[in-house]
């Protein structure tokens, strides 16, 4: 049966404050089985019968709507998927490394267009370096996110549509968790 990661937009942030047990409770409860969090940022691993991500991202946001009162966009990624961008490496070692730098992995839903992409790009800095790589966006900072003049609201407004950042370490993690 395929293992999925679900990453959730809004939770625990924003006020918006979810347990850990009720959100597998929730997953449970829609026909999920080996339900599972990873830290609690809005990381859900489960196994489904479907093969249909987009299809499993519409029945968790329409779950978690019903059940939590407000919207929460849903990023479904394969085990398999995941291994993948967890080992993509768009910035030299020597960018990942330094002190004080980060990067952060933005997953959507689609693919932004050449346009966005431009307009993506048009906010590299010194500070802030982007790559985007099909439905994720790697955002390499060489500061505290807090410190940058960009943000994930930002990204959203220039691609046009929903995100959820994580920072690569966790994503890394979970790849060798599930792999």
């Amino acid at each position: 049966m395929p293992k999925y990661v679900a990453f959730l937009r809004a939770i625990n942030v924003g006020g918006h404050t979810v347990k850990m047990d009720t959100l597998r409770q929730l997953f449970q409860s829609i026909g999920f089985s080996k339900v599972e969090t990873f830290i609690a940022s809005g990381n859900v691993i489960f196994d489904s019968k479907s093969t249909n991500a987009k299809a499993l991202e519409k029945k968790i946001e329409d779950c978690l709507q019903k059940k939590l009162g407000y919207s929460v966009a849903t990023f479904i990624r394969s085990t398999s998927d995941l291994a993948k961008i967890a080992q993509h490496r768009p910035f030299g070692e020597s960018d990942l490394n330094a002190k004080g730098n980060s990067l952060y992995i933005g997953f959507m839903a689609s693919q932004p267009n050449n346009e966005s992409k431009k307009k993506l790009l048009s906010f590299v800095t010194e500070v802030d370096d982007f790559h985007v790589d099909s439905l994720e966006v790697y955002w390499l900072c060489r500061t505290k996110m807090s410190e940058s003049k960009f943000s994930g609201a930002l990204l959203e407004k220039t691609v046009g549509m929903q995100a959820t950042w994580r920072n690569s370490n966790t994503v890394r993690k979970l790849a060798s968790k599930y792999r």
